[in-house]
């Protein structure tokens, strides 16, 4: 089977080469001359039965024509980008390319082409895929692989550049629609342009090399009465920098943005001659555990980036309020990430959480083990896990046992919704909600309607 996967995969390198490079080089209507090339190689075999060789010969000459007039195109440009600081999974991202005309003749009917950097995958990644889409389909048919073989990171179509002066600067608005989290890198630019025949396009290089961080896609959610109450936090002021609950009283200091209103100290105001607020120790505040399940063997699994973009969506909830927010996840090792009251930004953990990689080396008992050391700080839980399996139970269970509020997401794969829910017990399903890729939205939705419910009951 490994030698079977082995031949596969280089089989799989030289199909990916070649058609890069056929779109890179031809045109639509080139391609479609190479198709009717080999068409015709095959049909116009018997000469004597068929007139079809003569169709095979007449496109060589074209192409080949095409492909020597190309060889004449010698333009000299050079060229920089505008790009914005970051972009985010599954939307367009636009920015402006400044290229200029190097040469005293002006130049017409140019093309402007992205070099991404789309490393294929090496054996081991390769073989994983293969073998966890093996596991799911339980066959070796290739045909039913697609989903996890999606290694490009982005979607560039050319764009079209307006005539170009000699010594000349002109601006390209482009876009391209990034596939993947996490930094996508933009190896050069390419001016393209067309030969007579409009086959063949001539390629000139520019190496400007640039990247762009890509984050995960976060869906919209509202205010979400988060699970958990005030806890003691050992530190107080030097722990969080905005004023606290405690009623002692530490100093006074000016105002920064962000300050309650009522800490406003008046008679100092009207003293100074600007606001000044009152600071009071600051020990007890809500502190949320956000805990990522990272633990799956297919390293390019669906699930496990929605699972990272529900976790996002959860810290842009979460740091919209005035609490400390941990992201706990498990990759080379255990990571605990603090944000939230002048501690961190909703940036910075969306940084981090666009380079999560999937774990496929460590056991589940590592996240077991890194939530429970931080269990007597955090207020309430939030865990998106991949599955529910007796492991996770298990975890749920202990933290349900220690009085912490919990809220749980299972994020699984297409059609598997209806079965994990029959696994769901029935006093789960108030804190345990199942999504499945592809209704994400939906699910969550779902969330908001059953914490409605939840809410009226309590009421």
């Amino acid at each position: 089977m490994r030698l079977l996967l082995r031949i596969v995969y280089w089989v799989y390198r030289l199909a990916v080469s070649a058609q890069r490079r056929a779109y890179r080089r031809f045109t639509p209507f080139g391609l479609g001359a190479l198709a009717g090339l080999a068409v015709s190689a095959v049909v116009g075999v018997e000469m004597e039965q068929t007139v079809v060789y003569q169709v095979f010969t007449l496109l060589v000459g074209l192409i080949v024509v095409a492909l020597g007039t190309s060889l004449f195109f010698r333009g000299r440009f050079s060229a920089w980008r505008t790009l914005p600081r970051f972009g985010t999974a599954g939307l367009p991202l636009a920015y402006s390319v400044a290229l200029r005309n190097e040469t005293g003749q002006p130049q017409t009917d140019l093309r402007l082409l992205e070099e991404l950097e789309k490393p294929l995958p090496g054996f081991e990644t390769f073989a994983a895929v293969q073998q966890a889409e093996d596991r799911r389909t339980r066959s070796f048919s290739l045909s039913r692989r697609g989903t996890g073989m999606r290694f490009a990171p982005a979607v560039f179509k050319e764009a079209p550049v307006p005539p170009l002066p000699p010594r000349q600067t002109v601006e390209v608005r482009t876009e391209l629609l990034p596939l993947k989290r996490g930094h996508l890198r933009l190896n050069g630019l390419t001016v393209a342009r067309p030969d007579p025949l409009g086959l063949v396009k001539s390629l000139v290089r520019l190496p400007v090399r640039q990247s762009v961080l890509i984050l995960p896609r976060r869906y919209p959610l509202p205010p979400l009465a988060l699970p958990g109450t005030r806890q003691y936090q050992q530190g107080g002021v030097a722990l969080a920098s905005s004023v606290g609950e405690s009623e002692e009283f530490v100093s006074l200091r000016d105002y920064r943005p962000g300050d309650p209103l009522r800490r406003i100290h008046w008679r100092s105001w009207a003293h100074a001659g600007r606001p000044v607020v009152r600071e009071f120790a600051d020990e007890f505040f809500v502190r949320h555990a956000l805990v990522l399940d990272t633990f799956t063997d297919h390293p390019q699994h669906e699930a496990f980036e929605e699972a990272v973009s529900v976790a996002a969506s959860f810290a842009c909830t979460a740091l919209t309020q005035e609490s400390l927010l941990d992201l706990l996840f498990v990759g080379p090792e255990a990571y605990c990430f603090t944000a939230g009251r002048g501690l961190a930004h909703l940036e910075q953990i969306l940084e981090v959480l666009a380079s999560v990689r999937a774990c496929r080396d460590r056991g589940f008992s590592a996240l077991e083990t890194l939530v429970w050391d931080h269990v007597g700080r955090v207020s309430g839980c939030i865990c998106v896990l991949l599955a529910w399996d007796e492991a996770r139970r298990g975890l749920v269970r202990k933290l349900r046992q220690a009085g912490v509020p919990l809220r749980v997401a299972v994020v699984v794969e297409r059609g598997a919704r209806g079965a994990l829910m029959a696994e769901v017990k029935a006093e789960e399903t108030a804190w345990v909600q199942v999504l499945e890729v592809g209704a994400i939205a939906e699910g969550l939705a779902q969330l908001r309607q059953a914490e409605a419910g939840n809410d009226t009951g309590a009421a």
